[in-house]
C-alpha cells in the first residue's frame, strides 16, 4: 500500500511538472512571435500618391434656362381677325418684314387689311396665331427671338452673392447631350436680390456657338467661384483623425512615418495641406487605417493616383484647363490687336 501511494504521488508530480513546462514553452514562443511582429515582421499593402501643388476650383451648382439674348412679342396695330400669316414656326425674319395681316372690317364698315411687321430680326420662336383668330391690340401674334445668340439665366442663393461678378467661368450640361460639356461665362449679374427666392439672377453667354444648343433647354450649371492656389493637396479620406488632429502617413523607403498636418480649403473631398507635408513627398491614400508609425509597407499603386482623389481632381483639372484655354485665347487676341 505504501509503495502504491508513493508511485501515484510520483506520477502526479511528474505530470504536473510536464504540464508546467509545456505552458512555459508555449508562452515564450508566443512572446517571441509577438516581438517579431512589433519589430516590423508584418508588411501592409497600401496605395500611395506623390504630392504636388494643385489649384482647387471652388464652385456653386445650380440650374438654368437657355433663352435668346433678345426676344420680343409681336402685337397688331389694329383689332380684327387674322386674315393671313406669312411666316411659320422657325422661319427667319428681318426687321420690318410683314409676318401677318389683320382684317379690321366690321359689319357696315370696310377697311384695308392691316400688316403686322417684325420689330427685330431673328426667327419665329412660337407658332403664329391661326387665320380667323380674333385679336386686339393686346393680343400676341407670335414671338421673335435671336436664336443665334443664346444665353443662360440662373439663380444663385444669397449665401454666394458676395462671390458673383462678370467673367466667372461655368461648365454647362444639357439633358439632351448628357455626355457633352459646354462652357459659358458670366456676362451680367443682377443688382438686386429676389425677395421671394432669396437668390440673385445671373446671365451667362456661351463661349462658342453650337447648333445643338436650343432656346428653351434646361441647363445644369457648375459656376466656378474661387481658386485656392499654391498648396499641396490630397484626398480627405486618406487622412487619419485623432483628438481633433489630422495625420498623414508619409512613405519613407519601405516603412511609413505618421505626421501631423494642418488642413486648408477643401473641394470635392480633396483638401489643401498647409503644413506638415511638402511637394514631392509620397503619402498613403489607401490602407492607412491599419498603419502605425514605423510599420513596413508594400506599395501596390504602380504609379496610379488613388481612386478616392480621381473625381475631385478631374473636376479641378477640367476647370483649370478651361481657364487656361481662355487665357491663351485672350493672349492671342491681345497679340492680334497689337499687330
Amino acid at each position: 500500500m505504501r509503495k502504491s501511494h508513493i508511485v501515484m504521488i510520483t506520477t502526479a508530480a511528474v505530470t504536473i511538472l510536464a504540464l508546467a513546462a509545456a505552458v512555459t514553452i508555449t508562452k515564450k514562443a508566443n512572446q517571441g512571435n509577438q516581438g517579431g511582429r512589433s519589430r516590423g515582421g508584418t508588411t501592409f499593402s497600401v496605395k500611395t500618391m506623390t504630392l504636388k501643388k494643385t489649384t482647387l476650383h471652388d464652385y456653386v451648382s445650380t440650374n438654368g434656362e437657355i433663352e435668346s439674348q433678345s426676344e420680343i412679342e409681336v402685337f397688331p396695330d389694329m383689332a380684327g381677325r387674322v386674315a393671313s400669316v406669312e411666316v411659320q414656326l422657325g422661319s427667319p425674319v428681318k426687321k420690318g418684314q410683314i409676318i401677318a395681316y389683320v382684317d379690321p372690317n366690321e359689319p357696315g364698315a370696310r377697311y384695308i387689311k392691316n400688316p403686322v411687321y417684325a420689330p427685330i430680326s431673328g426667327s419665329i420662336v412660337s407658332s403664329p396665331l391661326k387665320v380667323g383668330t380674333k385679336v386686339s391690340t393686346n393680343t400676341v401674334i407670335t414671338r421673335i427671338g435671336d436664336i443665334n445668340n443664346l444665353q443662360i439665366s440662373a439663380s444663385i442663393p444669397e449665401r454666394y452673392v458676395a462671390l458673383l461678378k462678370p467673367g466667372l467661368s461655368a461648365s454647362i450640361r444639357l439633358e439632351a447631350y448628357p455626355e457633352l460639356e459646354f462652357f459659358a461665362t458670366v456676362s451680367r449679374v443682377s443688382p438686386v436680390l429676389d425677395k421671394n427666392s432669396r437668390a440673385k439672377e445671373i446671365i451667362l453667354t456661351f463661349d462658342k456657338d453650337d447648333s445643338r444648343i436650343n432656346a428653351g433647354m434646361f441647363a445644369k450649371v457648375i459656376l466656378y467661384t474661387r481658386d485656392y492656389e499654391n498648396e499641396v493637396v490630397m484626398p480627405m479620406d486618406s487622412l487619419v483623425s485623432k483628438d481633433d488632429k489630422y495625420y498623414a502617413f508619409v512613405v519613407n523607403g519601405e516603412s511609413v512615418e505618421r505626421r501631423e498636418v494642418l488642413l486648408g480649403k477643401s473641394v470635392d473631398a480633396v483638401t489643401q495641406i498647409l503644413s506638415g507635408l511638402s511637394e514631392g513627398e509620397k503619402v498613403v491614400t489607401e490602407g492607412q487605417t491599419s498603419l502605425s508609425d514605423g510599420v513596413k509597407i508594400r506599395d501596390i499603386t504602380n504609379g496610379v493616383q488613388a481612386d478616392s482623389a480621381d473625381a475631385g481632381q478631374k473636376k479641378n483639372d477640367a476647370a483649370g484647363s478651361q481657364k487656361g484655354e481662355k487665357g491663351q485665347k485672350s493672349e492671342r487676341e491681345n497679340r492680334g490687336g497689337a499687330k
